[in-house]
């Protein structure tokens, strides 16, 4: 098996002599002449940064530059661990003068940590030299040799998390890449090779198998990041595969004085397409069911631990330590494991509460809806009891399966009083509520009034059984264009439906449904009906009269129509007036009415 990073590494000598770096290496390493450069790594849910990955570099006009070099040449020469002990000194000192308050993410050599070296707690020295809260680290562990075993990397997992820091594995699909060893080291975040991202955007099978490593980690509380996204369509794509975290030049270089808001990265000609967190006004989300739980530090002694449960009535108890939970305390499971023998309690009494977690508890976004909630929790196949709620990733509260079903249970019951039979969207009554919620909160919006044109002699013609469908045609063609995230369909009676869109495309979508319904209805029709164009039927007068296919017109008021609007009663008679001039068009056609509600002051 060819292994690519000798390959590179031999590239990138451009003839070199193997003695020349070698002086060049210890020149760099007795001088510390390294520069540390900075690479974010992004959150598809906040929209921002949330941490920064290190590497160190030689100087620019050095044969060690590269990265590869400089650490292959380390390792050649046996001076690996004296190369990362002054890299990781530097990066830390370089970020700690940063005061850049994110994670970092900083590169170990699995395969050192087994030194004599690096079991004198060297890095919470350097990081107490620098004010660095371990956990505001995590251990990326690396491997220049193919062959570490299981064993040492597992000791290295063992030996960091002791330290207090957060483990990742570099990287999914090098290396030691096999699933095996994933779910046997049970790291905090694992990388995925840059591979299994070029060109996903087309390509199925990378998708696929993106898709089903994210509801892995997913189900067993590892965080995945994604490597290499380097061009917007990967990035739109990692995105409705339901990734989280990734990193790649789409969003920076490496550069030694790093970005820290996300906004300025996409100034470039090419933009990445704005996905503003834009939620519903009615959407229930996590927050709803959040309960703050006061929340006690992961180095509690055991013996306080049952004070708080003997004192407090509490079920559990959540491990946060700088606001971050890397816990949650299970009073049944407490008190089983510590009275489980009768010197349980002098055995466990005086250690931390830290050795009662088995596993960091899945953590939910506050603002994340419940369907997707749902989701998230029903591929988890451990099945907890509860789960931790942030914001930011930080702490702010927990929340049950319990609390959950029941507030799902509730919002079912109460959406389907108002949803209409046949197609089961909601009815008038909560598009009103939500449009009344969306002028209060001066969220911009388009309002869309669907109606059917010529759908009366189709009834009569082909029966109200091929009626119904037509509508339910209708129904699934506008939910198709328009997500939860993005709008609210309704149908408000027989052949009307209204469309609440709160995305900036929605001329656009408004287009595309056209579009999309006009292709379908010619199927609905017979051969003959379809090459006459049309069919014949009687109008209301009761005469005989061709009437052309079934069309869709679509009626719609610009946001900056709508905010000029009182309440929902403005917006009916915008969305009417708009809807009767779609309907004098031909065909399938779109009006869009920007003209603002003219309010009668005088009063």
């Amino acid at each position: 098996m060819i292994d690519v990073n000798r390959v590179v590494f031999r590239l990138l000598l451009n003839g070199y002599p193997m003695s020349f770096l070698l002086d060049e290496l210890t020149k760099t390493l007795d001088g510390e002449a390294l520069i540390p450069f900075f690479q974010p790594i992004f959150s598809l849910l906040n929209r921002d940064f949330v941490a920064y990955e290190v590497f160190t570099y030689g100087l620019s006009n050095s044969p060690l530059h590269n990265p590869l070099v400089l650490f292959n040449t380390a390792e050649r020469y046996n001076l690996s661990a004296k190369l990362e002990h002054i890299s990781q000194k530097i990066c830390f000192e370089r970020f700690a003068a940063l005061h850049v308050k994110k994670k970092l993410f900083i590169n170990v050599n699995a395969s050192l940590t087994s030194e004599a070296s690096f079991k004198n707690s060297q890095l919470l020295r350097l990081l107490n030299d620098n004010g660095i809260n371990p956990q505001a680290v995590v251990i990326e562990l690396t491997e220049l040799r193919s062959y570490v075993k299981l064993d040492v990397l597992q000791n290295a997992v063992n030996f960091y998390h002791g330290l207090g820091f957060e483990v990742a594995l570099d990287d999914l699909g090098a290396g030691y890449s096999g699933l095996r060893r994933w779910t046997k080291l049970l790291p905090d975040y694992v990388k995925l090779d840059k591979h299994f991202i070029r060109g996903i955007d087309h390509d199925s099978v990378k998708q696929s198998f993106v898709r089903d490593i994210q509801a892995m980690a997913s189900s067993l509380h590892f965080k995945l990041i994604v490597e290499g996204v380097e061009t917007e369509g990967e990035f739109n794509t990692i995105e409705q595969l339901g990734v989280t975290l990734a990193q790649g030049y789409f969003f920076a270089k490496p550069s030694q004085n790093p970005l820290e808001e996300s906004d300025k990265v996409f100034s470039n000609s090419q933009p990445v397409k704005s996905h503003p967190k834009k939620y519903l006004a009615n959407v229930t989300t996590a927050a709803q069911i959040a309960k703050f739980i006061q929340p006690i530090s992961a180095k509690t002694p055991v013996f306080e631990v049952l004070e708080i449960f003997q004192h407090h009535q509490l079920t559990m108890l959540p491990l946060v330590d700088n606001k971050i939970a890397t816990g949650i305390i299970y009073q049944d499971r407490f008190l089983s494991k510590l009275f489980s023998s009768r010197y349980g309690l002098e055995l466990y009494g005086k250690k931390t509460i830290r050795s009662f977690v088995t596993k960091t508890p899945q953590s939910i976004d506050q603002d994340t809806p419940l369907e997707t909630v749902s989701q998230k929790l029903t591929a988890n196949t451990d099945h907890e009891s509860a789960f931790i709620v942030t914001q930011n990733g930080e702490y702010v509260g927990i929340a049950t399966l319990l609390d959950l079903l029941e507030e799902i249970t509730h919002l079912q019951i109460k959406n389907a009083k108002h949803a209409n039979p046949l197609t089961l969207l909601p009815g008038s009554v909560p598009v009103n509520e939500q449009i009344n919620q969306l002028l209060e909160q001066h969220i911009p919006f388009a309002i869309a009034y669907f109606d059917l044109d010529n759908f009366k002699p189709f009834n009569d013609v082909y029966g109200y059984s091929a009626g119904d469908t037509i509508i339910k045609v209708v129904a699934e063609t506008l939910t198709s264009h328009v997500s939860e995230q993005e709008g609210i369909v309704g149908h408000i009676g027989g052949d009307d439906f209204i469309v609440v869109l709160i995305c900036e495309d929605w001329r656009q979508r408004c287009q595309a449904i056209l579009d999309d319904f006009a292709a379908q209805v010619p199927g609905y029709y017979k051969p003959e009906d379809v090459s006459a164009g049309g069919i014949y039927s009687e109008n209301r007068q009761g005469g005989k009269c061709f009437f052309s296919l079934v069309s869709l017109s679509a009626g719609v008021v610009a946001p900056d129509a709508t905010c000029g609007c009182r309440s929902h009663v403005d917006i009916a008679d915008l969305a009417s007036g708009a809807k009767k001039q779609a309907k004098a068009l031909e065909g399938n056609s779109l009006f869009v009415n920007q003209r603002k509600v003219q309010h009668d002051h005088s009063v």
